[in-house]
């Protein structure tokens, strides 16, 4: 049976790091909230489980369901997948090691995303535009370093090629995935920042290069980067 991935149907999010690893390893999967209501799918089938009286219901999406599992958190859902799907070796070391780095993955994201909501979730980005500035000032200064420069010590330490092992791993997918939000994000930033990165962005062109993911970007199953999502791109942040 194929997995199904239940996420919110319009933005990249943080559904995006699942659906790269489902894309790279060519897993049959079916992306709920984006298939028709009528063929009992959609939005409405996510807020049902969202909204159902099971015994482990989830809190957001994404979440995935294989068989009788319900499994959220995406760092969760990765490390339960990328043995499934040949992303991540197979000693115990090393698929902690994975999940480490993917939790500071979520931490990093979770950093991104409130670059543009710093105050609250509920309001408008035109609601804390100057408590947005100010959040972003601070985190391209201290804190874009401070995560993609580990990154780049990791993945030297590793050889270079690849963040856990000597294949491609969903930490390899996930860097890809940092990278190019990033970029879309913050252009002038990263310009001025990614010498300092050249292993990540060699990872990322890697990555992007793979022939199944680089038939996903070019599909429209890959969502575009837009302003719902956790990389938006404000110029007047960019600086």
């Amino acid at each position: 049976m194929p997995f199904h991935l239940y996420y919110w149907p319009t933005i990249q999010g943080r559904g995006e790091f699942v659906r790269l690893a489902l894309e790279a390893a060519g897993a049959d999967y079916v992306d709920v909230a984006r298939m028709p209501e009528s063929a009992g799918m959609g939005v409405p089938a996510l807020m049902q489980i969202m909204q159902g009286d099971g015994a482990r219901p989830p809190l957001a999406p994404p979440f995935l369901v294989e068989g009788d599992l319900l499994i959220a958190q995406t760092a969760n859902i990765l490390q339960h997948l990328a043995p499934r799907l040949g992303l991540v070796p197979a000693d115990e070391p090393s698929r902690l090691w994975a999940h480490q780095l993917q939790l500071t993955v979520t931490d990093f994201v979770k950093e991104v995303h409130d670059t543009h909501h710093p105050i609250a979730s509920s309001l408008y980005y035109e609601d804390q535009v100057p408590e947005a500035k100010r959040r972003t000032k601070i985190f391209l200064a201290e804190r874009v370093a401070k995560h993609l420069g580990y990154f780049e010590r990791v993945l030297a330490k590793n050889g270079g090629r690849h963040m856990v092992g000597t294949a491609l791993s969903y930490v390899d997918l996930s860097m890809f995935q940092l990278v190019a939000g990033m970029r879309y994000a913050f252009p002038r930033a990263m310009a001025a920042y990614e010498p300092a990165i050249p292993l990540l962005v060699a990872l990322h062109d890697t990555v992007q290069a793979h022939p199944r993911v680089a038939a996903y970007l070019a599909s429209p199953r890959r969502i575009p980067f837009n302003e719902k999502g956790i990389f938006r791109r404000y110029p007047e942040l960019d600086s």
